[in-house]
């Protein structure tokens, strides 16, 4: 059973590249639940099936795991904002941090008025505060903002949204000003 119409169906002899790209939350679900492509001893190639992953990582129960990947798909999807919501989210000022996970570099070359810059120091602060603070991550394309977005709703957080299509987006579709890169 596939997500939604728009995601093609995973079936056991679909390769892992169709996969990744298809869902691309299927990276983090696969290492977090089945410690499965997160180093060389547990990696794959885009060419391997997913029967084939399962088989050499002794799990019995592929579609199981194909249930996970779409339950992990499906979690991501409820995470986005697009720029247009996360814009007026940002300027209906009702306590939104816009907060930037992108590297130094990237930060140099485009930024986003009010934006926090990702630090280990703003990390423990959230942390240290209340779980009900609301944060909206981004980058470059929207994948490690999903990631920043996915690791604080496991640490209990409630309402942490990841900007989709990331300062890229924001760009083609908010303001041409900022610098695309």
């Amino acid at each position: 059973m596939a997500p939604s119409t728009t995601t093609p169906p995973i079936h056991p002899e679909t390769p892992m590249g169709e996969i990744l790209q298809a869902y691309p939350s299927a990276r983090r679900a696969l290492f977090m639940r089945y410690h499965v492509g997160g180093c060389s001893s547990c990696g794959y190639d885009p060419s391997d099936t997913l029967a084939d992953v399962c088989k050499s990582h002794n799990i019995l129960d592929v579609d199981e795991v194909i249930r996970h990947i779409h339950a992990s798909h499906e979690a991501d999807i409820r995470l986005q904002v697009d720029v247009h919501e996360t814009q007026r989210l940002m300027q209906a000022n009702e306590g939104w941090r816009l907060i930037d996970v992108r590297e130094d570099f990237e930060r140099d070359i485009a930024a986003l008025e009010g934006a926090e810059a990702i630090s280990q120091e703003l990390v423990q602060s959230l942390m240290g505060g209340p779980k009900d603070t609301k944060i909206i991550f981004f980058c470059h394309h929207g994948i490690r903002s999903l990631d920043a977005a996915s690791y604080f709703v496991g640490h209990g957080f409630e309402h942490v949204r990841s900007m989709s299509g990331g300062i890229d987006a924001w760009s083609q579709q908010i303001d041409s000003a900022i610098a695309r890169y």
